[in-house]
């Protein structure tokens, strides 16, 4: 315990893990002034679930975990059995998250929207243009002491400018994307969601108006009713759904290959969204085919043959790692945790960003299971 965990305030009131040491200090003073002792993993190994429970012992009032770490009934049972109340992800994503089971066991269950969603869709974009533009391969190559002198046909990329961009998931991470791609390339739009999403539509729509108003050719956004109407349109495809039963292995061989033979797919999602072997095998047989992926099926893991592709860009699950971001996270969970051991409410707005000034509400930002029984609400 000693080497694998760090404690400050020690005489704190009530207990809070934390298993992994997170980004900034304001997190860990929000749990300090709520008079809680905060053990913190020090390992940068994926914590397992036996030392979780073992951490958690016969004393914890909290807990936030990583999306890395199997929350199960298992872990949500020892943590109730300790008098724990909360739980929160670092994160948006809860896939990992059996919430039925942490509602069951009366632990109110957070996690961390808003403070990520302009920074990862600036990643889907980083991802689309060096995948685009061959960046990756170029930087390797200039480094290798191969560029000799310039020729005309050295690294032909993919052209962005008025294509389509088709989103898979538009909410607000990928409508963030979509924006930014819309009106920074003049891209036509393209979407798929169960819900539509009439923001978006108007926002697209206003800009083709502006774009008209300028003698320029205006954009357009389509709602398309199936995601192979998708498939088959975008030149550039960008995915953002949750990550269900649903989703697991949306994309696979099959849709692969209705998608056009120099088309770009972008993933900064969750991994288990592309079948990964299948997207192997077809940009090993489409070179003109490219994808830039932030998030992998068995992650960390890699399927074999993946890093050899030149074609695809791949980095380690970095979409929302901007300082700002990754402290805004750390608020938001501590405030999830610190709200809920206070016997705050749940906090009802969309918008978390009071939570992220010197005077934030008191309230418990972003609680997934807020009507569950035993998890306090405000809705009266």
């Amino acid at each position: 315990m000693e080497d694998q965990w760090k404690t400050y305030n020690p005489n704190g009131s009530k207990r809070v893990i934390v298993t992994k040491e997170l980004p900034g200090t304001k997190w860990l003073d929000i749990l300090q002034e709520s008079d809680c002792r905060v053990d913190v993993g020090q390992s940068r190994d994926i914590v397992s679930n036996e030392e979780i429970k073992s951490t958690i012992g016969e004393k914890c009032d909290g807990v936030i975990g990583q999306l890395t770490e199997d929350w199960n009934e298992e872990l949500f049972e020892a943590l109730n059995n300790a008098g724990g109340t909360a739980y929160s992800n670092y994160a948006v994503g809860y896939d990992n998250v059996s919430v039925d089971a942490a509602s069951k066991n009366g632990i109110a269950v957070g996690n961390t929207p808003g403070v990520l969603t302009e920074t990862t869709a600036e990643m889907a974009v980083a991802l689309t243009y060096s995948v685009a533009r061959r960046v990756v391969e170029a930087d390797e190559f200039m480094r290798n002491g191969k560029y000799d002198s310039w020729l005309p046909d050295l690294f032909l990329g993919n052209r962005l400018w008025k294509k389509t961009v088709g989103v898979i998931g538009a909410g607000r991470i990928g409508s963030a994307y979509a924006r930014m791609m819309v009106q920074g390339e003049h891209m036509d739009l393209i979407y798929y969601d169960i819900y539509q999403n009439k923001q978006l539509e108007k926002d697209v729509k206003a800009f083709a108006k502006f774009l008209e108003s300028h003698g320029e050719e205006p954009v357009s956004i389509t709602r398309a009713d199936s995601i192979e109407e998708v498939l088959k349109t975008a030149d550039v495809l960008s995915l953002h759904p949750v990550l269900n039963d649903k989703t697991f292995h949306m994309i696979t061989g099959k849709e692969l290959a209705m998608m056009k033979k120099d088309a770009i797919l972008i993933n900064v999602s969750r991994g288990p969204v592309i079948k990964e072997a299948d997207l192997v095998e077809h940009c090993r047989n489409n070179p003109d085919f490219r994808a830039g992926l932030d998030v992998f099926e068995d992650e960390p893991e890699m399927e074999p043959g993946l890093p050899d592709l030149s074609n695809v860009t791949i980095v380690p699950h970095i979409a929302s790692a901007t300082r700002w971001t990754r402290e805004g996270m750390a608020v938001l969970a501590a405030s999830n945790v610190a709200g809920i051991l206070n016997n705050y409410p749940a906090w009802e707005d969309e918008d978390i960003s009071p939570f992220l000034t010197d005077d934030p509400p008191k309230a418990a930002p972003s609680i997934i299971n807020a009507q569950a029984d035993g998890v306090p609400s405000n809705s009266g």
